[in-house]
């Protein structure tokens, strides 16, 4: 029946006499009422009930004293950072003439990365090696002549014996091999500057060959052919100061920033779980390297730097990262620690409705919210207090779902 229809009959005919008026009228005119009331509110509750919410179930489990895994003492959130990192660069200034990376390549120590222009370079090695070599030849011509005047001076001594000659002459050709052994000396520095001078030359050339400092990965590529680079930033925007920038896949780690009045909960080599956003259900063992001896003023932070055990392909630098300081195992214990009260539950199915914090258990295929009081973290569980050991409850309950509503478990 349309609500047309049902409006209809409970308009007051005031045509009718008024010997119809009485109780027979008035309790159809209810009737009315309630057919209309009942209609509205069934459709709307078949509609309502008629769609259910697919969900993910879990199971609440007692926690034991031996059983619960590392305690989580601290959590912090942090990136994943590289201390191996370098841009690129010449160490002079050139014109790119070609640029052998791209974003994402591996390279090795010492591969080449780019060429600059070195037309000038070979020209400079070649006129330092043309004046090494002429060095070289005068030395050797100089050398002959200091041979044969010390030959001179042999016969000038054994033919003064005879007096056959002066001890004036035998006194020249003395000096004679003096002078030119002084010069033979000076000619072989000028020979060791003329090597030197190759050596100079040969160095910048080298220089117009880039080359990786160490092996990583290319993660920027910051120049092409034809452009300036140079190791200064002089030339405004005409000038590249790198070629790309290469990260030590190997050096990566998190640093995560400790508010500094939970600091006393972090100590050295202290073991942690760290698990990245992009990744929510991969937990990455770790610990910690080192805390850094100073705090962030405006932040009232400590920086704190955590090792990862696991290295994959999947972590790249400047990825966010939750980390839990867990407590360290190793330290002796002065009494067993006892169970603790509560039922471990995962941290997501905790959720906040009407400032309360709650879980929602299944009963049948409805979702009962049950008000809970969250305890300590162990990991990626926590404890609650208010639902039974055994409880199924809903692992992620979503913003729509409210305490009655249908459910449909996703098997």
């Amino acid at each position: 029946m349309e609500k047309s229809e049902l409006l209809q009959q409970l308009r007051i005919d005031r045509s009718a006499p008024r010997a119809g008026r009485g109780a027979g009228a008035w309790i159809g005119a209810v009737a009315g009422v309630l057919v209309l009331g009942l209609a509205v509110g069934g459709g709307w509750w078949f509609m309502h009930d008629a769609k259910a919410i697919e969900v993910e179930a879990v199971t609440a489990n007692a926690p034991s004293a031996a059983g619960t895994g590392p305690l989580a003492v601290l959590q912090a959130t942090g990136y994943v950072t590289a201390r191996r990192q370098a841009t690129v660069s010449a160490q002079i200034t050139g014109t790119l003439t070609d640029v052998l990376i791209e974003e994402g390549e591996r390279v090795e120590a010492g591969q080449v990365l780019a060429h600059l222009e070195n037309t000038a370079q070979k020209a400079q090695l070649a006129q330092a090696e043309a004046g090494y070599r002429a060095a070289q030849a005068q030395l050797v011509q100089l050398g002959t002549q200091l041979a044969q005047s010390r030959r001179d001076v042999a016969r000038a001594e054994e033919l003064v014996g005879r007096k056959l000659v002066s001890k004036q002459a035998v006194e020249l050709a003395r000096t004679q091999v003096d002078s030119q052994a002084a010069l033979f000396e000076s000619q072989r520095r000028q020979v060791d500057v003329a090597k030197a001078a190759v050596d100079g030359a040969q160095v910048q050339l080298d220089y117009c060959t880039i080359r990786a400092p160490f092996a990583g990965v290319v993660i920027a590529k910051a120049a092409q052919p034809g452009e300036i680079v140079s190791p200064l930033s002089a030339g405004g925007g005409f000038t590249r100061t790198g070629v790309g920038t290469i990260v030590d896949m190997d050096s990566l780690e998190v640093e995560v920033d400790v508010n500094e009045s939970y600091i006393n909960r972090v100590t050295a080599k202290q073991p942690v779980e760290a698990v990245l956003d992009a990744y929510p259900e991969w937990k990455i063992p770790g610990h910690v390297i080192a805390i850094i001896p100073t705090a962030d003023r405006g932040k009232a932070t400590v920086k704190v730097r955590v090792a990862m055990e696991q290295k994959d392909e999947r972590i790249v630098p400047d990825m966010g990262v939750r980390v839990s300081f867990l407590e360290d195992t190793n330290k002796p214990k002065a009494v067993a620690a006892e169970a603790p009260k509560g039922v471990l539950v995962p941290s997501a199915s905790i959720v906040q409705r009407d400032g309360r914090s709650v879980v929602f258990a299944l009963d049948g295929d409805r979702a009962r919210m049950r008000a809970v009081t969250p305890g300590q973290t162990y990991a990626d569980q926590r404890l609650v207090e208010g639902v039974g050991v055994g409880t199924r409850i809903v692992r992620e309950p979503t913003a729509e779902l409210a305490d009655g509503a249908r459910v449909a478990v996703r098997k």
